[in-house]
């Protein structure tokens, strides 16, 4: 396995952890903020399961953009129901005129929202004539290509948090229309790309583990491999972010841990916010091959970031991290040692 080799000098994150008292939180009344985009100038977009995005103002101001807000949200009241069903905003990203993309996990379909008004239209959802399946994911490269993560095609999702199914795949969207490009993933989540655009890493979520993929000039991926450790321990890998020293962040679900690849391909561990008897329950029924149960999922994580999703790095300079979960209200927030890698829209 070959390992990306920008990174120079010492590793800024060796021996960093994040403590207690180096959180503070962005935001409030929020739902299912697991996806979360940044702007220079500090605006901060958050995946909302009322059907839309919260637009959160450097100021801490809140705007909740959607067609209209759906309700079906409510975890105190059906968890099982508020997280499989409905409209369930979750990747975003933004296009080239600034709109945003959301990869709906609920509705099974990307769409587009235009972020002055929150009118929203489809853009796919359908695939060589049958429906896309659990889209989760979209990414916009320099070219204005999207790269789309379908995580499986079992519904409700929950029944596919097994080790045994490995019905994921990557859609390109491009100017020949969309297209499967690789396929057989144990549950694609989160992609991303290195600085150069040569490789696309994909978080494999019931693999636990990362793998990656040559892109060729015409979208074509091949040389799949693992790309770190082939099991990265407890929870099972949701979001993925690069820093720019070129260590890869990434957010284990169930377990609430943030860890990072780091270019030698080693696994460091900088958090962990869960449920450490819950997580045991969660690994041996995992462990099993069989699906792991709602009840035991819904006993998993803290109270930090529960359900951790994924890693955002945001503000002028790119080192306040941000951690978006799927049962959180709010979003936890720290200084990093190391500056996030610019994204396209940057």
């Amino acid at each position: 396995m070959t390992l990306i080799q920008q990174a120079r000098g010492p590793n800024p994150l060796t021996g960093f952890r994040v403590e207690d008292h180096m959180l503070r939180t962005i935001g409030h009344d929020l739902q299912r903020p697991e996806c979360i985009l940044a702007q220079r100038d500090g605006t901060l977009w958050s995946a909302d399961a009322r059907g839309g995005v919260m637009r959160i103002a450097p100021d801490g101001g809140q705007t909740l953009l959607c067609q209209s807000a759906d309700p079906h949200f409510d975890l105190s009241d059906d968890a099982e129901q508020s997280l499989v069903s409905g409209t369930l905003p979750n990747g975003l990203a933004f296009d080239a005129d600034g709109a945003i993309l959301v990869a709906n996990f609920g509705t099974d379909r990307l769409e587009i929202m235009d972020r002055q008004t929150g009118a929203t239209r489809v853009l796919h959802d359908r695939i060589d004539g049958r429906p896309l399946g659990k889209v989760n994911f979209v990414l916009r490269d320099s070219r204005g290509r999207l790269w789309l993560t379908v995580s499986t095609m079992v519904n409700p999702w929950t029944d596919a948090i097994t080790p045994s199914i490995r019905d994921g795949y990557i859609a390109l969207v491009d100017d020949r229309g969309i297209r499967a490009v690789a396929d057989g993933f144990a549950f694609t989540n989160e992609v991303r790309l290195d600085a150069a655009e040569e490789w696309l890493y994909v978080a494999e979520t019931t693999g636990k583990c990362v793998t990656r993929l040559r892109i060729g000039a015409d979208g074509s991926l091949s040389d799949r491999e693992v790309y770190g450790p082939s099991n990265l321990g407890r929870g099972v890998i949701d979001g993925i972010c690069f820093d720019a020293f070129g260590n890869l962040w990434a957010t284990m679900i169930f377990a609430d841990r943030l860890v990072a690849i780091t270019p030698d391909g080693d696994c460091l561990e900088l958090a962990e916010f869960g449920n450490p008897q819950a997580t045991d329950r969660f690994e041996a029924e995992f462990a099993s091959g069989a699906p792991v149960s709602f009840e035991t999922l819904v006993a998993c994580g803290g109270t930090v970031a529960p359900w951790l999703a994924s890693v955002t790095f945001a503000g002028p300079d790119l080192r306040t991290a941000c951690l978006g979960s799927l049962r959180g209200t709010n979003i936890p927030a720290f200084t990093s040692p190391v500056a996030g890698l610019p994204m396209v829209h940057w």
